[in-house]
């Protein structure tokens, strides 16, 4: 089954040309079936390159899955045209008027890691946000920042910053291959990861009622289950493109920041060398699990989500 896209979304053209399976509203309308409703509360600055990431994972699963695009109310990006803005989003203010519920919400990460998460300008609506998934979303998926202000906000989990940006494809270990969210993963991943921040084991530790699925000894805990809260909270990057590593090496290397080469990225660690994708198929299988355990466990009626 596909996934349900307004047609004039960019990420519609995009996901067509790749082959992924996408519909319109009025396609859709014509399915005898609820479709499982996942929305993405995105923070990254570049709107649309992060819209189509997860809107290209969670489109290749069997199901119809009606996607819909959240803002907070008050930040304006610079980054994305105001009038992608207005015809796509919806501020987070008005989904929570509406009383709307979802089987699924996405949470994003965000270019503010240096800050605390108090001093983050929509840090007291987030924290609404973080409220509102208990009884308006069945499951809740943190990415990076999103997942690490998640966990701090639910459990007082810290982050800590990095003398240096933890930044490459770095080897996991699959701690719990029996995880339904791990289901067909291979003992050793690599995931990307681009952060300058990170969550230590030992502070986990002190919550036995989180469960680490997936680690790295270079860069730490990788995919936290937090059955509580109903959610995961993955600090690295399953989701990203073959080339968005390199654009941020390119980026920092214009602006003349200080910037290591991506670690085991470019074949001999040779930037002029093309990348390689070796995440690709398990980026698939970690969101293609979420979505099957969310259609395995999600009531039936929408309004029963979170009772």
């Amino acid at each position: 089954m596909p996934i349900k896209l307004p047609s004039d979304l960019p990420a519609y053209d995009v996901l067509s040309k790749e082959g992924v399976m996408v519909m319109a509203d009025d396609q859709a309308a014509r399915q005898d079936i609820r479709p499982i409703k996942i929305a993405l509360l995105n923070l990254m600055p570049k709107k649309i390159q992060t819209e189509n990431q997860f809107a290209r994972l969670i489109g290749a699963t069997p199901l119809q899955i009606e996607f819909t695009l959240i803002r907070m109310s008050e930040h304006q990006t610079k980054n994305t045209a105001a009038e992608h803005m207005e015809s796509f989003y919806r501020p987070f203010e008005e989904v929570k008027a509406s009383g709307e519920k979802f089987d699924g919400l996405i949470i994003t990460g965000a270019p503010i890691e240096h800050l605390d998460f108090n001093d983050v300008t929509y840090w007291e609506e987030l924290c609404q946000v973080f409220d509102w998934t208990q009884d308006h979303v069945h499951s809740t998926f943190g990415v990076c920042w999103g997942g690490m202000a998640m966990i701090n906000y639910f459990h007082g989990v810290p982050k800590h910053l990095l003398d240096a940006k933890c930044f490459g494809c770095f080897r996991h270990r699959n701690l719990a291959p029996a995880s339904p969210y791990l289901r067909g993963f291979s003992d050793d991943v690599l995931v990307p990861v681009s952060r300058w921040t990170e969550i230590r084991q030992t502070d986990l530790d002190q919550h036995p009622d989180l469960t680490t699925l997936i680690a790295s000894d270079a860069s730490g805990p990788c995919l936290v289950e937090d059955p509580k809260h109903r959610a995961l909270y993955v600090f690295n990057h399953f989701e990203y493109d073959d080339n968005t590593l390199k654009e941020e090496y390119d980026r920092d290397v214009e602006a003349g920041k200080p910037i290591n080469v991506p670690e085991n990225y470019y074949p001999d660690d040779d930037p002029s060398k093309k990348p390689l994708n070796r995440w690709r198929s398990h980026a698939h299988l970690l969101y293609g699990n979420w979505i099957n355990q969310i259609y395995q466990t999600t009531p039936y009626e929408l309004e029963k989500i979170g009772l």
